[in-house]
C-alpha cells in the first residue's frame, strides 16, 4: 500500500524526461482534474479524477473555501465509491472554490489538489466557458497540457469551415488557419497563423498535439509551408511542405521536416489528402506517424522527437504492394496494439501497418468512411475493428466487424451497399446487449439517406433505422456504464429519455477531460469555447479514460481528420479487456 507522499513522488518521477528510454511506456503527469460546476438552487456538483496509480481503498476528503476564509472539510466520512460529491450548503451568489485531498487507510491527507471556482445560484451551468481572442469560432482541438502543471490546455485552429480538394466541391480559401493555445482556465497563450501555403480544409491541414520529448510539456505538430505558393484559382500546387513542431508553451518553432511528397498522385484532389497521429511504435515513446494519400497511392512516415529534432524511423508507401493495398485508406488514423506484443499497430483504413512499418494485413474492402478500433465485443479476444465501407459493395460486408489481429472478417452484412456515408456510431448504447452496437447508414443516387442499420458486435441486427442520419456522436454522460446521443442540442439515451442539459454550440470533441470518468462535450460558439460536463451523481468510479492508451491516442487524433468518438481498449461495463 503506498502512502500519498509516495504517490505524489511517483507523479514526479513520471514527469522526468525519457530521452534516457523509458522501461515502459510513457504517460502523461495529471492532476486531480476538479470540477465544480452550479446545479442550480443552491447546490454545486464537484467532480474528480481517479488515477490508475491510486491504491485500490483510496478514499477522499472534499474542501470549500470562501474568499480569505479556511477549507472546511464538507463530507463526515471519506469517499470511496464515487469521486463527486453535492455540496447543499455553499453561500449563494459567492464565489467560492472546492478541491480534494487523498487519503487511505492509516495514513495521512495527501495535499490539496488543485481547486475549482464557481457561484451558486437558482441557475444550473453545466459548463466552463473560455472567451477566445476574437469573435470567431473553430473547427478543431486539440487536448493536451502545454505547461506541465497536470491539467489540460487546448489548441484550437480557427476559422471553423472546411474545403474539400475534390473538384466539385473546392473553392477558394477566404482566409488563412490560425492556431490559437488556451490555458485551462481560459487564458491566451499565442496565435500562430499557417499563411497561405495551407489551404482551409481538413485535408490541407492536420495537427496534433501531445507531449512528443518526455518533458512533461506537450508540443504541436502540424503541416505547414512557406510564402504564398496559390495559383492564379488559389489552389496550392507547389512549394514546400514541412512537418513541424511548435513549442506549446510558447507557439514557436522548433525544427521541422519535410512532408511526403506530392510525387506519384494522379492530380490535386489525391494529393492534398495529408493526416497525423501520435503512435507508440516501440511501447515506450511516442512517434509521430505522417501520412499523405487516402483514396490510390498512400505514403507514411514514422519519425520521433529527440534533442530538439526529428529523427525519422522508417517510411513506406504501397506502390508496390498488392492491390489489396490500394484504395483502402480512411478519413482517421487510429493507433491501437492489436497483436499483443505491446507495441502500437497503425489502422490507416481498411489496412494495417505493424509498428515496424511493415504491411500486417488488408481487407481489401476498399476505403472506409468511418472505422472504429476497441474491445467492441467483449467476449471476444483481443480488439475489433467495425467498418462502414464507403466503396460500393455489391457482394456485402459493407458494415462489418473485423478481428483487429488479423483483418478476418467477424461478421457482415450480406446486402449491398452503394456509399456507407459519415462517421456513422460504434459505442456501447444498449444495456440489452453486450459489447457495442454498430450503426451505418447508406445512401441513395443523390447522396441522401438510404437506410440506416443498427447491429449488436455479435452482427444480431437490432434495427433498421434512421438514427439521427448519418450518424450521431456519443458521450459517457449518466450513471451507468452505456454513452449517451448527442445531435445538435439534444443529448439523450438510446431508446430512452431526452436528458436535461441542452447542447449549445456546434459539437467540436469528446473526452474525459475533467471530473471523473464521465466525458466532456467541446462546442464552438462566435467567440466562446464551451466544455460541458456533466452534474449528474455516478454511482461507480473509474481511472480517468485519459489513461486508456488506445482512447488517449483517439484523443489526439480528434485534432485531424473527421472526427470520430474515442474508443477504450477495454470494454466499460464490465471491465473486460
Amino acid at each position: 500500500m503506498r502512502t500519498p507522499i509516495q504517490l505524489s513522488l511517483l507523479v514526479l518521477l513520471s514527469a522526468v524526461s525519457f530521452a534516457a528510454e523509458p522501461a515502459k511506456r510513457a504517460r502523461e503527469s495529471l492532476d486531480r482534474g476538479v470540477i465544480a460546476r452550479p446545479m442550480g438552487e443552491g447546490k454545486v456538483y464537484v467532480g474528480w479524477r481517479l488515477l490508475e496509480s491510486d491504491p485500490v481503498d483510496v478514499a477522499f476528503n472534499v474542501y470549500r473555501t470562501a474568499v480569505g476564509g479556511k477549507a472546511v472539510q464538507l463530507n463526515a466520512e471519506p469517499i470511496s465509491k464515487t469521486t463527486d460529491f453535492i455540496d447543499t450548503t455553499a453561500t449563494a451568489g459567492v464565489e467560492q472554490t472546492w478541491s480534494v485531498r487523498a487519503v487511505v487507510p492509516d495514513a495521512k491527507e495527501g495535499p490539496d489538489a488543485p481547486a475549482a471556482p464557481a457561484t451558486p445560484g437558482k441557475e444550473a451551468q453545466p459548463y466552463i466557458s473560455i472567451k477566445l481572442d476574437g469573435q470567431h469560432t473553430f473547427q478543431k482541438v486539440g487536448i493536451a497540457d502545454l505547461d506541465g502543471d497536470g491539467r489540460y490546455d487546448y489548441v484550437i485552429k480557427q476559422p471553423h469551415g472546411n474545403i474539400d480538394p475534390y473538384g466539385p466541391y473546392w473553392k477558394p480559401s477566404p482566409s488563412t488557419y490560425k492556431l490559437e493555445a488556451y490555458r485551462h482556465d481560459g487564458k491566451f497563450l499565442w496565435r500562430f497563423d499557417l499563411g497561405w501555403a495551407i489551404e482551409q480544409g481538413i485535408w490541407y491541414s492536420p495537427y496534433v498535439v501531445y507531449d512528443l520529448d518526455g518533458d512533461g510539456r506537450a508540443e504541436v505538430a502540424v503541416k505547414t509551408g512557406e510564402g504564398d505558393p496559390r495559383d492564379k484559382d488559389g489552389r496550392v500546387q507547389s512549394g514546400p511542405e514541412y512537418l513541424t513542431i511548435l513549442d506549446g508553451a510558447t507557439g514557436k518553432p522548433i525544427t521541422r521536416i519535410d512532408w511526403p511528397s506530392r510525387e506519384g498522385f494522379p492530380d490535386y484532389n489525391y494529393s492534398c489528402r495529408n493526416q497525423l497521429c501520435v503512435a507508440y511504435l516501440d511501447g515506450k515513446t511516442p512517434s509521430l506517424i505522417v501520412e499523405r494519400g487516402t483514396y490510390n497511392l498512400n505514403k507514411v512516415i514514422a519519425c520521433q522527437l529527440r534533442g530538439g529534432k526529428l529523427v525519422e524511423q522508417w517510411r513506406w508507401d504501397n506502390a508496390k504492394e498488392p492491390k489489396t493495398y490500394w484504395g483502402q485508406g480512411s478519413h482517421w488514423i487510429h493507433a491501437a496494439d492489436v497483436d499483443g506484443d505491446g507495441c502500437d499497430e497503425l489502422i490507416l483504413g481498411s489496412f494495417v501497418l505493424d509498428h515496424t512499418g511493415k504491411p500486417l494485413w488488408a481487407t481489401g474492402l476498399g476505403h472506409p468512411d468511418h472505422n472504429y478500433v476497441g474491445k467492441l465485443d467483449p467476449d471476444r479476444p483481443g480488439l475489433q475493428i467495425y467498418y462502414g465501407i464507403e466503396t460500393r459493395r455489391k457482394d456485402g460486408n459493407g458494415m462489418c466487424l473485423v478481428d483487429a489481429a488479423t483483418g478476418k472478417i467477424i461478421w457482415g452484412i450480406k446486402e449491398p451497399t452503394r456509399h456507407v456515408h459519415s462517421y456513422g456510431l460504434c459505442s456501447d448504447i444498449d444495456p440489452a446487449h453486450p459489447g457495442s452496437e454498430c450503426y451505418s447508414a447508406d445512401t441513395d443516387e443523390k447522396k441522401a439517406f438510404a437506410f440506416g442499420l443498427t447491429h449488436d458486435c455479435r452482427g444480431t441486427l437490432i434495427a433498421r433505422e434512421n438514427l439521427s442520419g448519418f450518424g450521431p456522436r456519443t458521450v459517457y454522460w449518466d450513471a451507468d456504464p452505456q454513452r449517451e446521443l448527442v445531435s445538435g442540442k439534444r443529448l439523450w439515451k438510446y431508446k430512452g429519455e431526452t436528458l436535461s442539459t441542452k447542447i449549445e454550440g456546434q459539437f467540436v470533441a469528446v473526452a474525459d477531460i475533467l471530473g471523473d470518468w464521465r466525458e466532456e462535450i467541446i462546442t464552438t460558439l462566435p467567440g466562446e469555447m464551451r466544455i460541458y460536463t456533466t452534474t449528474i451523481p455516478a454511482t461507480d468510479r473509474r481511472p480517468c479514460l485519459m489513461q486508456d492508451p488506445l482512447y488517449r491516442m483517439d484523443v489526439v487524433a480528434g485534432a485531424m481528420g473527421y472526427y470520430q468518438v474515442p474508443m477504450t481498449s477495454y470494454d466499460v461495463a464490465t471491465g473486460k479487456r
